[in-house]
């Protein structure tokens, strides 16, 4: 039973870290990461966290003018953002 026991402790404080990691904004990211590098920790895990303490701010797009989203098509005139309206349409709901 001792060892089920800690095969659960492991998987469920990996899930913890892993979902905490994900969920942390990219600034306390960065900070724990720099924290973290002042640790004697393993090559692999090093190198993640020198990523991560280096990330950009933002979408990492080098800039929010520069997203693909914002990018103006060749020879389209108008705002960046600007998209073709699309109609709503509402379908009415099946009566049983």
């Amino acid at each position: 039973m001792g060892l089920q026991s800690l095969i659960v402790w492991l998987l469920v404080a990996g899930s913890f870290v892993y979902a905490a990691w994900s969920l942390l904004p990219q600034a306390a990211r960065r900070i724990l990461a720099q924290g973290l590098l002042r640790w004697p920790l393993p090559r692999a895990l090093a190198q993640f966290l020198r990523q991560a303490a280096r990330a950009q701010a933002g979408c990492n797009c080098s800039a929010c003018d520069h997203a693909p989203a914002n990018v103006r098509k060749a020879g389209k005139p108008g705002p960046a953002d600007a998209a073709p309206a699309q109609p709503l349409v509402f379908h009415p709901r099946k009566r049983s």
